[in-house]
């Protein structure tokens, strides 16, 4: 891989980092690129989670914790110095195969500094059975982003806090908070500081070369940081079903569902720590306004999607459960 190298390491905003990725993809030759970053103590949280279930905003307000929303999907996580980010950008497509290949070299990695770690989960590296990196997808024309944590340290009193996942996720991983299925790599017994491994991993991983990034450039990821700081971006409206579903292999889900008084569906929102390749509300939700709240009538809503294309994991049939419930709640509110 080829590391890109950022021109000062002064602390940005969360948003500069993901900006360069999608730099990278729009003016970088096709390549395999990578490239390290920290922030101060943030929370980043995934395109389609509701972010106030997720988060303890008030208690990150009060703290100075930046919430940041990003394009990729997936959970939320908490970042600082002690947590380094990672930054994959390859021309390759398909979330699996992304995710496959970068989790497989991060734990070739770590593996290399005497560390027992291994894929785990849909997009997890593990030490020991205990997540270590936690990582999401971002699909582009022609290209798929991987960006994930990699916890040197962690602050595991103000992670909790922070971070308010909900029950149907801490039940499907079959633990009662987020600190007690997490690991470090201090906590692990690695000799290193946190300047060292960054270096370290950078030497390993990186083997092509180096794009070091000009002012110019600085000023091209600004202007691109700035679709990350858009008020609509953060829309963050209440949802009215109060349980989200577990799916495995898919993530979590919850559906915003509206029925008028004909009971057709007025309006859809699908939230959760789920992965999409297009666009869900132009491809799923849109489709099913004006449809009869019924299983027949959503299902004969979406026979024209394929849904496992759209979300990965996902299938008409569940997904139509998942609505017909959500509506069934509702109807018992």
């Amino acid at each position: 891989m080829i590391q890109i190298k950022l021109p000062d390491s002064k602390s940005r905003i969360l948003p500069f980092y993901l900006a360069a990725e999608e730099w990278a993809t729009r003016y970088l030759p096709a390549n395999e690129y990578f490239f390290t970053w920290q922030v101060l103590p943030s929370v980043i949280c995934g395109r389609h989670q509701i972010m106030h279930r997720e988060v303890d905003m008030e208690y990150c307000r009060r703290q100075g914790i930046k919430v940041w929303r990003r394009k990729s999907g997936g959970g939320c996580v908490y970042a600082d110095m002690n947590n380094i980010m990672f930054s994959y950008i390859t021309p390759s497509s398909g979330v699996q195969t992304s995710f496959d290949r970068y989790t497989t070299m991060v734990s070739d990695m770590l593996r290399s500094l005497g560390l027992d770690a291994r894929s785990g989960g849909r997009n997890d590296v593990e030490i020991s059975g205990m997540k270590v990196a936690g990582n999401a997808y971002y699909g582009v024309p022609g290209h798929s982003i991987v960006h994930g944590t990699m916890l040197y340290d962690a602050d595991f009193a103000t992670m909790s806090q922070a971070l308010t996942p909900s029950r149907a996720k801490l039940t499907s991983k079959g633990v009662k908070s987020v600190p007690s299925r997490i690991t470090t790599l201090k906590a692990q017994g690695l000799a290193m500081s946190c300047g060292e491994f960054v270096d370290y991993a950078l030497s390993h991983l990186c083997n092509d070369g180096v794009v070091e990034v000009n002012d110019e450039q600085v000023a091209q990821i600004e202007e691109i940081m700035q679709s990350y700081l858009m008020a609509d971006f953060y829309d963050d409206k209440p949802c009215n079903v109060d349980e989200a579903t577990r799916v495995e292999g898919a993530g979590e889900f919850a559906c915003d569902i509206v029925v008028d008084n004909e009971n057709k569906i007025a309006g859809c929102r699908l939230s959760g720590d789920f992965f999409a390749l297009a666009d869900i509300n132009e491809v799923i939700c849109h489709n099913l306004v004006g449809a009869p709240a019924t299983h027949d009538g959503i299902a004969n809503a979406l026979s024209s999607v394929d849904v496992a294309t759209v979300i990965p994991g996902m299938n008409n049939p569940m997904l139509v459960e998942i609505i017909v419930e959500s509506i069934n709640q509702l109807h018992h509110t």
